[in-house]
């Protein structure tokens, strides 16, 4: 979402529309507020990448908390946010739906990391130092969470974690979430191996990652961001030979350049994917940093039938 919202090039007035016009901070760069002030720009966006050949698109609400918004100022507006986005996104899979009934497209409702930890001190002189507790987070996430139900998602996702004592919060605030509102959507999981050290940010391997959050049954497990897919390679290999879920995998496109850009083209990152495919790692897979509408339809037409990864069955 982020590259393709980066091609529009948008000045400080598209952020704040007329909702936020005498709003006393800068909200430039706050990408998930142009679901209220420029929600052309985003239908757009999910549009084309579903012309691509997605068949899930997520919403743009990466940071749509009110413990991120807190930054901006406008964490009071979180609610609107996250429902605008969900029905933004809904209305582009109900419209693609019905030109091929046969083949549904599902909105996933993003849960994003959060800019704070609650498990690495803010404090070098103080190990037990947190920016923000356990319980702020699940309020936040909750909050979030029943926005996005409330907007129409298909599933919730928790991607990009790095801190799995923040996912905990969040797959309980889902599920806190689906009680208040009498119902249960499909939950995704995926994490984020942040270098070549093959650990999250707090130090946990693919196999622990998931050992950690495997009773949540999510509908997939998977992992995303920070790294293209050749160096995700191993990591991937190894949730998918411990993973009892389907295992979904979107990576970057490429290591970022000098300038932040990512240069793997699409032909290159499909022919990886394609090959992930093929050696029976994935179940479901897309893109994240740096991945255009181009890259998924090459990712699409790399991966087409290719049968999915054979999911575990439990003994009877």
């Amino acid at each position: 979402m982020g590259t393709m919202i980066q091609r529009h090039d948008l000045g400080e007035d598209d952020f704040r529309g007329d909702l936020f016009r005498a709003h006393p901070q800068p909200l430039l760069g706050n990408n998930d507020l142009l679901s209220l002030t420029r929600p052309d720009i985003i239908g757009g966006i999910h549009r084309a990448y579903l012309e691509a050949g997605a068949d899930i698109i997520e919403t743009n609400t990466f940071s749509s908390t009110r413990v991120a918004m807190s930054d901006y100022g406008v964490e009071d507006a979180v609610g609107d946010i996250n429902r605008a986005a969900a029905q933004i996104a809904r209305a582009a899979a109900d419209e693609f739906t019905a030109r091929t009934p046969d083949r549904p497209r599902y909105v996933a409702g993003i849960l994003g990391p959060m800019n704070r930890t609650a498990s690495i001190s803010s404090d070098v002189n103080d190990p037990g130092a947190r920016q923000v507790t356990f319980e702020e987070l699940r309020a936040a996430y909750a909050e979030q969470a029943r926005a996005l139900i409330e907007g129409g998602v298909d599933i919730l996702m928790v991607e990009t974690i790095f801190d799995t004592l923040n996912a905990k919060a969040a797959v309980f605030a889902v599920l806190e979430a689906c009680d208040a509102l009498g119902t249960r959507l499909p939950l995704m999981i995926s994490g984020t191996i942040t270098d070549q050290s093959g650990r999250t940010l707090t130090g946990q391997t693919p196999e622990a990652f998931y050992n950690s959050l495997r009773h949540a049954s999510p509908l997939a497990f998977g992992l995303n961001c920070a790294l293209g897919p050749d160096q995700l390679r191993p990591y991937l290999q190894e949730l998918s030979t411990v993973s009892e879920y389907p295992v979904s995998c979107h990576p970057n496109a490429g290591l970022p350049n000098e300038f932040g850009g990512y240069d793997l083209s699409p032909e290159d990152m499909a022919a990886t994917m394609g090959d992930f495919a093929r050696s029976g790692f994935l179940n479901l897979v897309g893109g994240c940093c740096g991945t255009t509408q181009d890259h998924i339809a090459a990712i699409a037409a790399a991966v087409e039938g290719v049968e999915p990864r054979r999911v575990p069955q439990p003994p009877v």
